[in-house]
Formats: structure tokens, C-alpha cells, sequence
């Protein structure tokens, strides 16, 4: 459930601004303050049910966005060949092989668009 929880944050940072002003609110307010459906129902006068569609509307906008656009996908890739470089870079004398990975890592992700 975190790891469901975190990517939709992810989701939200990168495509929020795109949702309604009601969707982005159901969704701050569910996902990154912890509210209940009863809870976000409460605060902005609607029912749990209105909540709920909302809810469900907005986390589908951001699927089909990252779906489209990869943002995400792209940003965990680039973090786990930042970690990658990390550990090759920790390395005292690393080996001819190493650099080599090294190299390929930052091409990569210089030439990437």
C-alpha cells in the first residue's frame, strides 16, 4: 500500500498541475495529509461517494499521463543509475570495466531527450 501511496505522489508532483482544482485538493488532502474519504467529504461539504469519483477520476488522469509520457518511469531509472554511479564512484581504483559502465551510464543519460 506505501509503495502505491508513494508512486501517486510521484504522479501528483509531476502531473498535478493538470488535474481540477477539486481533484488536486481530494487528492493532496487523501494522499499526502492522511485524510479519510469521511474526513476530505467533510472539509469540502461533498459526500463521501462525490469523493470517492473524484478520487478515482483524478488517480486515472494521472495513470493514463504517466502512461503517456513516462515521466516517472523515467525519473526511478535515472535515480537507480544515480545510485549506480554512486557505488562505481565509491570504488578506490576501480577497474578499466568499471570506468567503462561509468561512461555508458552518463552518456546515456546526456543523450537522452
Amino acid at each position: 500500500m506505501l509503495e502505491k501511496k508513494d508512486r501517486l505522489n510521484f504522479l501528483f508532483d509531476f502531473y498535478g498541475m493538470l488535474l481540477t482544482k477539486k481533484q488536486q485538493a481530494v487528492v493532496e488532502m487523501y494522499y499526502q495529509d492522511d485524510f479519510s474519504l469521511a474526513e476530505v467529504a467533510q472539509h469540502l461539504r461533498i459526500s463521501r461517494q462525490g469523493v470517492y469519483d473524484i478520487l478515482s477520476r483524478a488517480v486515472h488522469a494521472l495513470e493514463e499521463w504517466e502512461e503517456k509520457m513516462g515521466l516517472y518511469q523515467s525519473f526511478v531509472r535515472r535515480r537507480e543509475e544515480g545510485k549506480k554511479l554512486l557505488e562505481l564512484l565509491a570504488i578506490d581504483r576501480p577497474s578499466g570495466a568499471q570506468v567503462s559502465e561509468i561512461k555508458k551510464i552518463v552518456e546515456k543519460n546526456m543523450l537522452e531527450n
